[in-house]
């Protein structure tokens, strides 16, 4: 074909086909934005558009719903304005069915997806061997690992400074080692005495702080495992299509019509006919996924629907969890009237956006997590008990603060009576209270020859 005929064809699609698109207000594939519209499937029909050669206009389906047929063999929703008509393109979270693609044409899979389901993180536990772990959370392990060597850290070194603890060096050996420092907390942090108690005051403020932290420390424990094992709600735990259908507590169900309940509907297992006929009995079906979405925040009702909406669901509500199994894979597409010409074209130029990893980008665009805060299980952070944490910071501080200027005090009067320079008083004391016997006999040398 010549240049001046690809010209022309091309003017000529351009020209005739300016299509009018319909598309279904769901976040986030279509959102409004004052008078216009964005989202996932309002980029992917720009970007389809410009690959294809097309104009359009877009409007909103009318009854909101993305098209199931009735007893009478009519179709609602976006499938029955394509095939009435009234829309060229269905540009929208289609599943493609066979169904659907006895009726109307449909492009190649933009989205592949499963179904599963989302439900309040309050309504599930996750069995653990380490429950016992579970009041506090990584961080917060974490912070209290640092917070005793800290701790433990400073007794040993304000026992060596203090000269009220330790008063003579060179005669006797000093209660608090760096064993019994640890295990001296360790004694405190379980409310147990492990004498023999510091003497000098740097310690005994080092110790009552670390006291108070580990009552006030024990206390938020036992409060936060007693509300997590003594909940007034009863729960199970749901994991699966199978831990919820064996259950009666959570209701669940999907979209009516929609091709989520014809799944279950249909479907020849028996656990799922079993569901479908659940779902039929309690009347629990909801009339879109934002209703779906919002029974599930309030509790009590686990909503199934494809995967890659429950995804987004997560990613903006913190309290929503979905489920490990995903079942019934399916993919979304384009839906157009029968012998729609541009639907080869469609289809080339969604694998292209593919392969170019224009879709990857989409979804990561719109699939973005914006949910901040969550809590895991109820555990505490270490943010929640900072000021506790700053409290003990500011007691070890003024402790080895007390016992620095209560040695800097004496190496002052022993240089005074000496006639010797205070930092070499200083340094000499430091080397007898922190130096080895080697340095005890040198400066016991020095005594004598002075």
């Amino acid at each position: 074909m010549s240049p001046i005929v690809k010209a022309f064809v091309k003017c000529y699609i351009c020209c005739v086909f300016k299509s009018y698109c319909c598309v279904c207000q769901e976040e986030p594939y279509a959102m409004s934005r004052g008078s216009e519209l964005e989202g996932y499937c309002i980029d992917l029909l720009t970007e389809l558009a410009k690959r294809v050669g097309f104009t359009y206009k877009i409007h909103l389906v009318k009854d909101g719903r993305y098209g199931v047929m009735d007893q009478s063999g009519q179709w609602n929703g976006m499938i029955g304005e394509v095939i009435q008509g009234e829309a060229d393109l269905a540009v929208a979270p289609l599943t493609l069915t066979s169904v659907r693609e006895r009726h109307v044409d449909m492009s190649t899979p933009f989205l592949q997806t499963g179904l599963g389901f989302i439900l309040n993180k309050d309504l599930v536990t996750h069995e653990s061997t380490l429950s016992l772990l579970a009041p506090f959370s990584a961080d917060m392990w974490v912070g209290l690992l640092i917070a005793f060597l800290l701790t433990g850290l400073s007794i040993f070194l304000v026992s060596r400074m203090s000269p009220s603890e330790w008063a003579e060096p060179d005669k006797e050996q000093t209660t608090f080692t760096l064993l019994h420092s640890f295990w001296y907390i360790t004694g405190a942090l379980t409310l147990q005495g492990a004498g023999p108690h510091p003497k000098a005051v740097a310690g005994r403020v080092i110790t009552a702080i670390w006291w108070l932290f580990s009552v006030l420390l024990l206390a938020c424990y036992f409060a936060n495992f007693y509300a997590m094992i003594h909940t007034d709600k009863k729960q199970a735990s749901i994991r699966t299509f199978s831990d919820l259908a064996n259950q009666d507590l959570i209701e669940y169900g999907a979209v009516e019509g929609g091709s989520t309940s014809q799944f279950f509907k249909t479907s020849k297992i028996a656990l799922y006919q079993r569901m479908y006929e659940q779902m039929e009995k309690k009347r629990s079906f909801v009339a879109n996924t934002g209703e779906g979405v919002r029974r599930a925040q309030e509790g009590n009702f686990a909503f199934i629907g494809e995967a890659v909406s429950l995804d987004l669901a997560v990613a903006r509500y913190c309290s929503l969890t979905r489920s490990e199994e995903v079942v019934s894979e399916r993919a979304y597409s384009i839906a157009a009237p029968r012998g729609f010409p541009l639907i080869k074209n469609l289809s080339i130029a969604i694998l292209e956006l593919s392969e170019s990893g224009t879709l990857a980008y989409l979804r990561n665009k719109w699939w973005a997590r914006s949910c901040m805060g969550d809590h895991e299980g109820g555990s505490l952070e270490a943010h929640d008990l900072r000021g506790l944490f700053v409290l003990l910071g500011l007691g070890l501080s003024l402790g080895v603060l007390l016992a620095l200027l209560e040695l800097l005090s004496k190496a002052h009067r022993q240089a005074k009576d000496d006639k010797r320079s205070c930092c070499s008083v200083l340094t000499s004391e430091l080397g007898r209270r922190f130096g080895g016997a080697a340095e005890i006999a040198e400066a016991e040398s020095e005594k004598s020859k002075a």
